[in-house]
C-alpha cells in the first residue's frame, strides 16, 4: 500500500490526498510533522517538509512531483487536461497555489495558528498587504473561471492545488463577495459538492479536535519552517528586517538538503 507522510494541514498533504482520493488509490497516513514522527520523516524527506510518498521503497517529494507521478502510475481519472494548452495552464495554476497563494497565506496567518501562541503582532502592514495580493489574485482567478466548469474545463490538479489553499481565507477575513467574484463563489460550492472534499474536509475538521484538543501539543510550537517562495514574498513586501529578527532570534528556520 501507498504510504503518505502527511499531515492533516499541510495544503500540499491535502492537494496529494485529493488526488489520492480522487484516483481511488488507498493509502496509509503518517502525520510525519508529528515531533515524535521527525525522524522517520528525515528519513523519507531531508528537508523534513510533507508530503512525501513511499510506494514500495520508492519516494517522491513535492507535491507537484508526487501529483504528477501519480498521474503517470494510475493514469484514470486524469488529473491532467488531455489537451496540451489546458495541461499547461493546469500545471501554471498549481504553481501559482503551490507558491503565490501559499506564501502570502502563511505569511499573514502566523498569528493564529492554533500550535503558535505568539506574544508579538504582526510588524505594521503585514496583513494589509497580504490582503491587497489576495484580493488581487482572486480577481483572477474569477476571470479564468468558466461559468460552469472548473479552471482547466474539467476537474484537475489545479482544482485541487488551489482549493485547500482557499478555505484558509475564510478564517483570515478575506469572504468571497459574490458580487465581485461570482464565478469563484460558485466554483467553491461546486468544489465542496465533490465527495472527495467533503471527505477531506470532514478528515481536517476532526483532525483538528483530535490534535488541538488536549493540552498535549503534537507539533513544533515555537520555530517556522521558512522556504523559498514565503521568504520571497515577504522580502518583496519589505518585511525582510522582521524576518532576520525572527533569523536571529531562533524562530525561523530554512530547509536544506544537507
Amino acid at each position: 500500500m501507498l504510504k503518505l507522510y502527511d499531515n492533516p494541514f499541510s495544503p500540499f498533504a491535502r492537494k496529494v490526498r485529493l488526488v489520492l482520493a480522487y484516483k481511488g488509490l488507498p493509502f496509509e497516513r503518517i502525520d510525519a510533522l508529528a515531533l515524535d514522527r521527525h525522524d522517520d520523516l528525515v528519513r523519507a524527506n531531508p528537508r523534513a517538509e510533507v508530503p512525501a510518498l513511499d510506494d514500495d521503497g520508492f519516494i517522491v517529494v513535492n507535491s507537484s512531483h508526487i501529483v504528477a507521478y501519480l498521474e503517470d502510475r494510475t493514469p484514470s481519472p486524469p488529473v491532467l487536461p488531455g489537451d496540451p494548452k489546458q495541461r499547461a495552464a493546469a500545471r501554471s495554476w498549481e504553481r501559482m497555489a503551490d507558491s503565490l497563494l501559499d506564501a502570502v497565506i502563511h505569511d499573514i496567518s502566523i498569528w493564529g495558528w492554533p500550535t503558535h501562541h505568539r506574544e508579538d503582532r504582526p510588524p505594521e502592514g503585514l496583513y494589509e498587504a497580504g490582503r491587497s495580493d489576495l484580493l488581487g489574485f482572486m480577481g483572477t482567478m474569477e476571470s479564468a473561471l468558466g461559468g460552469e466548469g472548473f479552471f482547466c474545463g474539467e476537474l484537475s490538479v489545479a482544482d485541487f492545488a488551489i482549493f485547500p489553499h482557499v478555505t484558509a481565507l475564510k478564517p483570515l477575513g478575506i469572504l468571497f463577495d459574490a458580487a465581485a467574484h461570482p464565478k469563484l463563489a460558485a466554483w467553491f460550492r461546486r468544489m465542496r459538492s465533490l465527495e472527495v472534499v467533503q471527505d477531506d474536509l470532514e478528515y481536517v475538521k476532526a483532525m483538528a479536535l483530535e490534535k488541538f484538543g488536549s493540552a498535549a501539543m503534537p507539533y513544533e510550537s515555537e520555530k517556522i519552517v521558512w522556504r523559498g517562495d514565503r521568504i520571497e514574498w515577504l522580502f518583496a513586501r519589505g518585511f525582510h528586517a522582521w524576518w532576520m529578527v525572527e533569523l536571529e532570534a531562533g524562530r525561523a528556520i530554512v530547509p536544506s538538503w544537507l
